[in-house]
């Protein structure tokens, strides 16, 4: 069980998200960064989709009120427990009574939070995720305050291994920004040629109106010889539209399910949680991709997570070894 003692605005109660009712205006919503969500689940021995705690803004302080297991992972905040400083991705006990301390974010945008077992919320049409806008889901449908506690669905459990850390995937490129793959969508040939060149080719800015809905870009002006917006057409996270402006807008984890923007692009599934973990100021490349490379990325990234459970196994193994 954590007890918030202070969080700023933002945090929620996430799983994998809630599929199944785009054709009824329902969003997905869930975890900015599935993979961040998965490795906490993972180093304590849970499973994927157990919902975890999303905090998008420190620092932040949570009391362990009765003690038990609890796991980080997500973005370099110099978490602290009880004074003692703990790795970006970590899994092990607190006492009763102990303290965790996160810090300011100097790398990345999420922090995710694992007790045993999941967070304790309802099932909501299959999802324990938060959905903000329609209100209901996570912890009372809404960000966490101070005073919120939450438990854990299986208080009793240790983690998979003891004081275990890693180092994740690399967010940022050599030259400092942020490399997304992505596909063409429906209206990329709308577009004219120099836009198209630009979008493929130049750095776009996270700008400060971006949220879990969707992240609005600085960059070169994207223009479409055709004017006006098309007919509403269905949009899921991932999605690249352009308004008439020019400057792109990504749909995110609360993406709406339908709207009138032309659509340049898609980011691929895998690369989700790079943007996820995007902070205003970043500056994001799109790279082309075709649908083989697409597939290929995801196998990639699910034996990466193979190999990392295989790890985690090992190292319990061992750990049991010392006792």
């Amino acid at each position: 069980m954590i007890e918030v003692l202070f969080i700023p605005p933002g945090a929620t109660v996430q799983d994998l998200g809630r599929d199944g009712f785009w054709s009824q205006g329902l969003g997905r919503a869930g975890a900015m960064d599935p993979l961040a969500h998965r490795i906490a689940n993972m180093a304590l021995g849970n499973d994927a989709d157990a919902a975890t705690v999303e905090i998008a803004l420190t620092p932040a302080r949570l009391l362990f009120p009765q003690g038990g297991a609890f796991a980080l992972a997500g973005a370099a905040c110099g978490a602290r427990l009880a004074g003692r400083p703990l790795p970006p991705v970590w899994a092990g006990m607190a006492k009763a009574g102990e303290v965790l301390d996160l810090g300011p974010m100097t790398q990345g945008a999420r922090v995710y939070l694992a007790l045993p077992g999941g967070i304790d919320v309802p099932v909501v049409l299959g999802s324990r995720s938060t959905q903000l806008r329609e209100a209901f889901g996570g912890h009372e449908g809404r960000f966490l305050v101070a005073g919120d506690t939450l438990r854990a669905r299986d208080p009793a459990a240790e983690p998979a291994a003891r004081d275990f850390s890693l180092t994740m995937p690399l967010l940022h490129d050599a030259g400092g920004g942020i490399v997304l793959r992505a596909l063409p969508s429906t209206e990329h040939g709308d577009f004219s040629e120099s836009a198209r060149r630009a979008f493929w080719s130049t750095g776009y800015t996270v700008t400060q109106q971006s949220n879990r809905q969707g992240y609005r870009l600085d960059g070169e002006t994207l223009d479409r010889p055709a004017s006006g917006e098309l007919r509403s057409h269905g949009i899921g996270p991932g999605v690249v539209q352009v308004p008439g402006g020019g400057q792109p807008i990504v749909q995110l984890a609360d993406s709406a399910t339908m709207g009138g923007y032309p659509k340049i692009a898609a980011i691929i599934e895998p690369d989700l949680w790079r943007i996820g973990q995007a902070r205003p100021g970043d500056v994001l490349h799109f790279r082309r991709v075709d649908l083989s490379e697409a597939a290929q990325a995801a196998r990639d990234q699910q034996a990466w997570l193979d190999d990392l459970q295989m790890r985690i196994d090992d190292f319990r193994n061992r750990q049991k070894g010392w006792a």
